[in-house]
């Protein structure tokens, strides 16, 4: 009989700085690479305000925290989600945390766990911190969760608009980028690699591409070839040389 060996994640989800509208994309990124072994929110679901999650709770078997707002300007569910990380952590049960917050509040948190060996990866909008976004082994944008749950739901292939330009990534190239061959090639394999190791909020998604090669090609500023072996290596396109000019990209 065969053993299950993916790895074993918590997630818990911070009610009151997340829209149920991810719930569907959340769960379907989280099995790309792990079991969502723990599944808990937390919030005080006495308030009109989170009335919207309740009918989800069921559908993807979450455990809700309640947590009542005793006092104004104390966010109880922020404790209580920190507590249960550090109870959790500490059971030697899991390989991972899955913590669903826009709030810079649970940055030393992430930063704790991934101390003590386990990964961490972060779901928040794009005005989460910058602080939180890096202690994160990846984090991943809850609103290119909301353009694959629209996709799911309607069972057919609709195009989403990206939450940026494909040229917007070309920061992200740039720093990734180190030449490999004396031709000035580098492997596709690499520079991914070195993105996400610099970059853990980095997404094709968020430029309108699902993988790392389409998107390099979007840019216009790369030639792209398959090298001897079958493996796709990139090269920065000569500026100056009529030819050999980026294309000028329009913002969609």
């Amino acid at each position: 009989m065969s053993i299950d060996q993916r790895p074993r994640f918590a997630i818990l989800i911070d009610a009151d700085n997340t829209s149920p509208q991810i719930a569907e994309g959340l769960f379907a990124e989280i099995a790309s690479f792990g079991e969502a072994s723990v599944r808990r929110i937390y919030g005080d679901f006495s308030s009109p305000r989170l009335k919207s999650w309740i009918s989800i709770l069921q559908k993807h078997a979450i455990d809700p925290y309640q947590q009542f707002a005793y006092t104004t300007g104390k966010n109880a569910s922020d404790i209580a989600l920190v507590i249960d990380a550090m109870d959790l952590l500490h059971s030697g049960r899991f390989q991972g945390f899955c913590i669903v917050s826009s709030d810079s509040d649970f940055t030393r948190l992430a930063s704790r766990i991934r101390e003590q060996g386990a990964d961490v990866y972060g779901f928040g909008a794009q005005k989460t911190p910058e602080s939180f976004r890096q202690a994160c082994r990846r984090f991943i944008y809850t609103e290119n969760l909301v353009s694959r749950t629209s996709a799911t739901e309607t069972k057919a292939p609709s195009p989403s608009r990206p939450l940026q330009p494909p040229d917007a990534a070309m920061p992200f190239f740039l720093k990734a980028i180190l030449p490999t061959e004396d031709d000035g090639w580098t492997s596709l394999g690499s520079v991914g690699r070195r993105i996400a190791n610099l970059f853990p909020d980095f997404d094709t998604r968020t430029y309108g591409c699902s993988k790392l090669g389409d998107l390099v090609r979007k840019t216009g500023a790369f030639d792209v070839e398959k090298s001897a072996g079958g493996h796709e290596r990139i090269k920065a396109k000569v500026i100056g040389t009529r030819s050999k000019r980026p294309r000028a990209l329009k913002p969609q």
